[in-house]
């Protein structure tokens, strides 16, 4: 309520006085300033560095939660993905915390699964020999056609084997197995289905490079010595054709190359050729034919 306070001069009512009930309550300002301290508290660079420091000593990976972390698939990395979207801000008490939870989840997790940290995996990688070459004569539309094309004829017999598609890149992609002998399966059933595909009377092949290794897992991407020795692999098929490591050819049954039809021959590294980097100097690189190539009259078109 207001009073009116009177002049003392002239007798008039002067200007309205305020009361107490113009104030902000009291209550209110004590919450106001316990949520300016905890917003302050909780983005407080020393404390959101000591909570990462401490992140460093608990078990799992201490990047866990980062687009980069090397922590598997699972339940807790599904959350943390919900909590870096919910949470926002970076640099935060409460998101360092969380992400430590979640951390310590996720490793216990994997403990009691007792799955290694780099399990091993067959890579495949693959591209088009000669694409290059030859969209430059068709043009971008027919390219595109092309690809279209190879990844509709491709792509099922790998996924249907229950292999991952980690990328694709331009005109090949790199595909992960958990199993050598069914990636090679599938790889042949893909050499089988791009048999069918046709544009501007061009058919293409395709060469493939196999290596099975424990390649460092980054979110939905892997990256590693395995990697690389993968991709050269496929590089070594020059005209075509599948190319394996030893180190995956080791576990291929020979009952399972006789049951495929399949052949394994060691290849011949070319007199001229400069040194292979980023692969181990006794690396041993084998090719693969089926029965079919081997009998057909131009077999020869794919040997190095």
């Amino acid at each position: 309520m207001e009073l009116a306070r009177r002049d003392p001069d002239s007798g008039e009512p002067g200007q309205p006085t305020a009361t107490s009930s113009d104030s902000p309550p009291r209550s209110a300002v004590s919450a106001h300033g316990a949520s300016q301290w905890l917003h302050n508290r909780n983005h407080s660079p020393g404390a959101v560095a000591f909570i990462r420091r401490a992140r460093r000593l608990l078990p799992g990976d201490p990047e866990f939660g980062d687009p980069l972390s090397t922590a598997g698939d699972g339940g807790p990395r599904a959350a943390a993905r919900a909590a870096d979207r919910l949470l926002g801000d970076r640099d935060a008490v409460s998101r360092e915390v969380s992400l430590g939870l979640l951390q310590v989840w996720q490793a216990l997790t994997e403990s009691v699964a007792r799955r290694p940290a780099n399990p091993e995996v067959t890579l495949v990688f693959t591209d088009l020999v000669g694409f290059s070459s030859w969209s430059l004569q068709a043009g971008d539309e027919a390219a595109l056609t092309l690809l279209r094309q190879v990844a509709r004829a491709v792509e099922p017999p790998l996924l249907d084997a229950g292999g991952h598609i980690v990328k694709r890149m331009g005109d090949g992609l790199m595909a992960v197995f958990g199993d050598p002998t069914v990636a090679l399966r599938a790889v042949l059933a893909a050499k089988d289905a791009l048999k069918s595909v046709e544009v501007a009377g061009y058919t293409p092949r395709m060469r493939v490079g196999i290596h099975t290794g424990r390649p460092q897992r980054l979110a939905a991407d892997w990256l590693g010595v395995d990697v690389n020795i993968a991709a050269r692999v496929m590089e070594r098929a020059t005209k075509g054709g599948v190319m394996v490591s030893g180190s995956t050819l080791d576990l291929i049954a020979q009952s399972e190359l006789d049951a495929m039809g399949v052949v394994a021959k060691r290849a011949r590294k070319p007199v001229f050729a400069g040194k292979t980097t980023g692969v181990p100097a006794d690396l041993a690189i084998y090719r693969l034919r089926t029965h079919r190539e081997l009998t057909a009259p131009d077999h020869t078109s794919e040997t190095n």
